[in-house]
């Protein structure tokens, strides 16, 4: 492995002025390197060490490197570093890492005015600044880069919400996989590369962790939900203290429910980072093919299930509190098909990939036909299903998973338009979940999991139900709520998730990426503009929430956090992307001319031809 691929250089504000080692620093760059000190803290620590290995629990003990004494004050890492020392290191650091030869007088400038990152923040007060007269967008971006993580001085990710006035913090000062992806792809269509490379290769090593839960560990592969930086005290010498990086695998979440949906961001994210910087050589190394083979082998395994889809908990993805989504919900179906896909370009041939990229391709030959057949809905649909026979017994049945047609809900049947359909949010033996669930619906779209018929039909019935799903902003996370018995019975009336609330029918602003990203992919950008325009009317003077509360989403959430980063980046990522719709193509996934073949063969096959023994055939990670 080339050394350029192996090494991070420390940037300001990494050192601690009482240690010698700034001026040598300056002179030989010191490498970090991160190594899992201890198993049961589950924590990265920056230290120093000439030699460097990022390959999975292949790392080296070295000698710990000092970073800036901190301490907590309020939610923000305040240095406690002497100002006189502090400015002493800070123009040795941008001299020689930031020479002035060749800089312009703008530039020089702009780099003298900008303080030592802190996380969270890139003003030195911790406060959210006022952007006078601003444009929305550019009130965004100074929003989104005060979101930043730094950690050994370099960025990392972004926290969850960048609230100064809120009191109660609990993990939103956290870096979350799933919330920096529309972070991660604004910065990738901003050219600003370093920190999406950043997040990639520092999540990967908190992968390997081992993960345990009253005695019990999932399996290897594992993303974690979210991760902290944390300075703690130097390991025999209180007066210095170090950054770790600490995560939550969810054993720390509420519920303790794993998160599923990491790993599958994960590789969506470094498809998308290769594709928009041109730079393959991250997802070429090693111990990232490794990483994504252990994710593809966690979700490969065999185990009880007859469908092809994936068996979660209820709350193991974006709707991660009790909401009846238990099973085969089609959020994690939808990631789920688009990780497969991505993988599958990013993975090197060779002798030990073979049967892993083999049952790779039959799984999304098994999971495309599925999705399509089984969980489509339209009116054509629901007439089909009022009409089922039950009990049948026959591996010809029509009715495979011996629906009910009691099961149909009064809602639908004068919901469901005309022209459209949506695929539903689950399928189980005996059960169909009817909701329209968004993220679901529009990475399918995304991700050619739904055909294209069947994405026109989506985004058809977005535009007949504008004034259900999106109202006065977009975007419902799922259509209707659950009211009454049923929400008490489902939800275990859960105080949170009451009726037009949250993820029982709130409206989500971070939605509006992805249905930019549908609408661009399929030639319908104009359903992606009006969205925007609704959002751009309100989201500001609201200050940025987490999510809408009502029918007509007329509301703040009455538990919404204010200047959340995913509502944020969210609408940077639409309006990017409205701006250069030929981007989106570094986040879809084209429809596969052999997928199609096979899944027509699918659908004449007769099933009892497929019956027989099955030959393991086991693959190496």
């Amino acid at each position: 492995m080339a050394a350029s691929e192996t090494v991070l250089r420390v940037p300001l504000g990494s050192l601690s002025p009482s240690c010698n080692l700034a001026s040598s620093f300056v002179n030989s760059a010191h490498i970090l390197s991160f190594k899992p000190v201890s198993r049961t803290k589950r924590s990265l620590r920056c230290t120093n060490s000439d030699e460097f290995s990022r390959v999975s629990k292949t790392v080296a003990r070295g000698k710990s490197f000092h970073t800036p004494n901190c301490a907590l004050k309020g939610k923000k890492l305040v240095s406690t570093i002497c100002k006189c020392q502090k400015h002493d290191v800070e123009e040795n650091i941008r001299s020689t890492l930031l020479p002035s030869e060749g800089l312009s007088s703008e530039l020089k400038s702009d780099l003298d005015e900008k303080p030592l990152p802190v996380n969270g923040s890139l003003s030195s007060n911790g406060n959210v600044q006022s952007v006078g007269s601003k444009s929305i967008e550019d009130e965004a971006w100074d929003l989104l880069r005060q979101s930043v993580v730094f950690y050994c001085g370099s960025p990392i990710g972004t926290i969850a919400a960048n609230d100064p006035n809120s009191t109660s913090v609990l993990n939103y000062d956290q870096v979350f996989i799933r919330d920096f992806i529309p972070s991660g792809i604004a910065f990738l269509l901003k050219g600003e590369y370093d920190i999406v490379r950043n997040f990639i290769l520092y999540t990967l090593q908190l992968q390997s962790w081992e993960k345990t839960m009253d005695c019990h560990s999932p399996g290897q592969g594992l993303m974690p939900a979210s991760f902290k930086v944390k300075v703690v005290p130097l390991d025999g010498d209180d007066s210095m203290t170090e950054e770790v990086l600490d995560p939550d695998f969810g054993e720390a979440a509420i519920g303790r429910v794993a998160p599923v949906d990491s790993g599958l961001w994960w590789i969506i994210l470094l498809r998308a980072y290769g594709k928009c910087t041109g730079d393959l050589s991250v997802q070429e190394r090693v111990d990232v093919q490794t990483g994504i083979k252990m994710i593809l082998k966690l979700c490969l395994a065999d185990g009880f299930d007859m469908f092809p889809t994936l068996l979660v908990t209820d709350g193991s993805c974006m709707i991660d509190r009790r909401m009846g989504i238990h099973g085969h919900p089609l959020e994690i179906q939808a990631l789920f098909y688009s990780a497969l896909v991505c993988a599958r370009e990013m993975l090197t041939p060779e002798d030990g990939s073979a049967d892993l990229i083999r049952a790779l391709n039959n799984r999304l030959v098994a999971l495309n036909f599925h999705i399509r057949e089984y969980y489509w809905l339209d009116l054509k649909k629901i007439n089909e299903i009022y009409r089922y026979q039950t009990e049948e017994y026959s591996y010809d049945a029509v009715n495979k998973f011996n629906i009910y047609p009691d099961q149909i809900p009064s809602w639908l049947v004068d919901f469901m338009p005309n022209r459209g359909g949506y695929l539903i949010g689950n399928l189980q033996p005996a059960h169909m979940d009817f909701r329209f669930f968004s993220l679901g619906n529009l990475w399918s779209i995304v991700s050619s999991l739904a055909s294209n018929e069947q994405s026109h039909a989506i985004l058809d019935f977005v535009e007949a139900k504008w004034a259900e799903l999106v109202a006065d902003m977009p975007f419902k996370i799922c259509y209707p709520a659950l009211e009454g018995e049923e929400w008490r019975i489902i939800t275990g009336s859960d105080p949170k998730n009451t009726p037009w609330s949250y993820h029982n029918g709130g409206a989500w602003p971070t939605l509006l990426w992805q249905l930019t990203v549908a609408s661009i992919k399929m030639g319908r950008p104009e359903i992606a503009e009006k969205a925007v325009e609704l959002v751009e009317r309100r989201i500001s003077i609201d200050k940025w929430p987490e999510y809408y509360d009502t029918k007509r989403a007329r509301f703040i959430g009455k538990q919404a956090r204010l200047y959340q980063t995913w509502s944020i980046a969210g609408y940077l990522v639409a309006k990017l992307l409205l701006a250069n719709p030929a981007a989106a193509k570094f986040l879809t996934s084209e429809e596969d001319s052999d997928l199609t073949n096979a899944f027509s063969c699918m659908i004449s096959a007769n099933p009892r031809r497929t019956r027989g023994r099955k030959k393991s055939q086991p693959f190496i990670v």
